[in-house]
């Protein structure tokens, strides 16, 4: 991309907003009742913004990008050594039965390296997560109940530092660490640490902050924070207690500008420093075809998702099972709210269009 600006700011625009609206008439995502998509591209002369653009959302695990700066932040600090034995770092329960052997770290954890199994994705005792957030959605869940699911009902998957394996449980452990060593909540650290520096305002830690900082005391956050549907396998959760199963590993509820300005905050290296970011951008896992996992952040490989996407960046940034993006380049930040799990396929084709009309008017 060697343009300045973009070339002609109305016909991108026009474009954008075909594609948005080809995304929100679909007939499954009709029929599901769903939202138009939330969306935002920002480029050198223009920000086209689409559907409820100033209504917070849950931003899924597009939040484990957060948690994991918090942790670079915390050792860039001197507050935490990302390489020390986890079990030095917590007491001794909160890791054991997670894991396959000794030695695992904080950086293991980040990486998803650790061995440990997911809650969320992974099989425990029979019943998919999703049907146990079906079953009973006005469940309350603590960091406590979320590593137990995995400790009394799952098995590690390999050895530490032995494989790439996806794993929610390992995050929760990860913000537990940052809790022990940044000697505050991780809702409190958020804020102090990433989102006023970033100037993310209107964005929270559900169930246990409010956005600007303040505790959360309420039992309905979602209803009060009027969040936008979020359906897991045809359930809306935005309302649901059991939205509270996320956490260190994507609770944060936040608008389309807040994750903007991180973006922004954090390529400028106003949250942490050159060497963290590099670090957390060594994507030298395979998440999915097209998708590279390096410390809690995500490169996209356009090209692996089709031959004839050449020409593209490629963005650094994290995806949500309910199809939340947020993805950013030194030109273009795309964030892309779909609001269900059954919504991916189709955002990714969504993100692709958006991303391939933003390219083209910048050459």
């Amino acid at each position: 991309m060697t343009a300045r600006t973009v070339r002609d700011p109305e016909a991108l625009a026009r474009a954008l907003r075909r594609a948005t609206d080809n995304a929100t008439h679909h007939r499954a995502r009709r029929a599901a009742g769903l939202p138009a998509p939330q969306v935002l591209v920002d480029a050198p002369g223009l920000t086209f913004t689409s559907g409820e653009t100033d209504r917070r959302f849950h931003a899924a695990s597009v939040g484990k990008m957060m948690t994991a700066t918090l942790a670079f932040d915390l050792a860039e600090r001197g507050r935490l050594d990302l390489d020390a034995p986890v079990t030095a770092l917590v007491p001794e329960q909160e890791a054991r039965g997670l894991f396959a052997g000794p030695g695992v770290t904080p950086r293991h954890l980040l990486t998803h390296t650790s061995g440990a199994a997911d809650y969320f994705e992974d099989p425990a005792a029979g019943i998919p997560f999703p049907e146990r957030l079906r079953r009973d959605p006005e469940h309350r869940y603590t960091p406590e109940k979320l590593l137990a699911i995995t400790r009394e009902h799952q098995h590690p998957v390999a050895a530490p530092g032995e494989r790439f394996h996806y794993s929610d449980t390992g995050y929760v452990l990860l913000a537990r660490i940052l809790e022990e060593a940044g000697g505050a909540g991780l809702g409190a650290q958020l804020h102090e640490r990433i989102f006023t520096p970033a100037g993310m305002g209107e964005t929270c830690l559900l169930f246990h902050t409010l956005p600007g900082g303040a505790p959360s005391t309420s039992p309905t956050p979602g209803a009060d924070l009027d969040l936008a549907p979020l359906v897991v396998d045809g359930l809306d959760l935005s309302r649901a207690s059991a939205l509270s199963c996320d956490w260190g590993g994507g609770g944060v509820v936040t608008t389309l500008a807040d994750l903007r300005a991180f973006a922004a905050a954090w390529r400028a290296g106003a949250l942490i420093g050159e060497a963290s970011r590099a670090a957390m951008t060594e994507t030298t896992h395979r998440f999915r075809a097209g998708i590279r996992y390096g410390a809690g952040a995500m490169r996209l490989r356009y090209r692996e998702f089709f031959p004839l996407l050449f020409g593209m960046p490629s963005p650094v940034g994290h995806l949500g099972v309910t199809g939340a993006h947020l993805f950013f380049d030194e030109r273009v930040t795309l964030v892309l709210n779909a609001h269900s799990t059954a919504e991916m396929t189709r955002s990714f084709r969504l993100h692709i269009r958006l991303m391939q009309a933003t390219v083209r008017a910048l050459r």
